[in-house]
């Protein structure tokens, strides 16, 4: 048998070098291509577990919807209208009652800048049923007034901490500011009384 090769046409080839030089490179490509594919799978299981959660909560959400709309409307009827009115007052009276100066006072210390002072402080429900303070301060320049919205922000006990108008005090004695914050007391203080 005789094997007739014309290396003009078909240049020899040494395919053991090729191997030994890019072999290394395409197997850890491989890997590393099976790696990120394995990688892709559990993110796509993991993101379905998170929608079949979030359908789950999704339900859980129309469920009190509607619990809370069959109770509205039965607080809506004619009857029951005194009773509904005569509950929200009281819960009113009641939250305004557990509302604790001296707790408000100590938290406003940990945040009050020392060259300010309060002036007046009135506390609120708003339409989210949270406590909402109205603070009138007063200090020697405007950046007091800030450092003490900063402070706020960085504190547990407030949030949404704005300052909301500032004024010249009169014969340049300072600035006189409006900051408004939601009071937030803490769970463990909460639970201790």
């Amino acid at each position: 048998m005789r094997l007739d090769i014309n290396l003009a046409t078909r240049p020899y080839e040494d395919a053991r070098q090729f191997w030994r030089h890019w072999g290394l490179g395409v197997g850890l490509l491989g890997l590393f291509s099976l790696l990120l594919l394995g990688f892709a799978v559990r993110s796509w299981i993991y993101a379905g577990r998170d929608r079949q959660d979030i359908r789950h909560l999704q339900q859980e959400i129309a469920e009190r919807d509607r619990e809370r709309g069959t109770a509205q409307s039965f607080l809506d009827q004619n009857v029951n209208r005194s009773t509904r009115d005569q509950s929200q007052f009281l819960n009113g009276l009641i939250q305004r009652k557990s509302f604790s100066w001296t707790r408000v006072f100590e938290d406003l210390e940990r945040v009050m800048p020392s060259n300010l002072h309060v002036v007046s402080l009135r506390p609120e429900v708003n339409e989210q049923n949270q406590m909402q303070l109205d603070m009138k301060v007063a200090a020697d320049n405007r950046l007091a007034a800030v450092e003490l919205v900063h402070r706020m922000e960085g504190s547990k006990h407030f949030q949404g901490a704005q300052l909301v108008q500032e004024n010249e005090a009169g014969q340049g004695n300072g600035v006189a500011a409006s900051v408004i914050a939601i009071y937030v007391p803490d769970a463990i203080e909460r639970s201790a009384r």
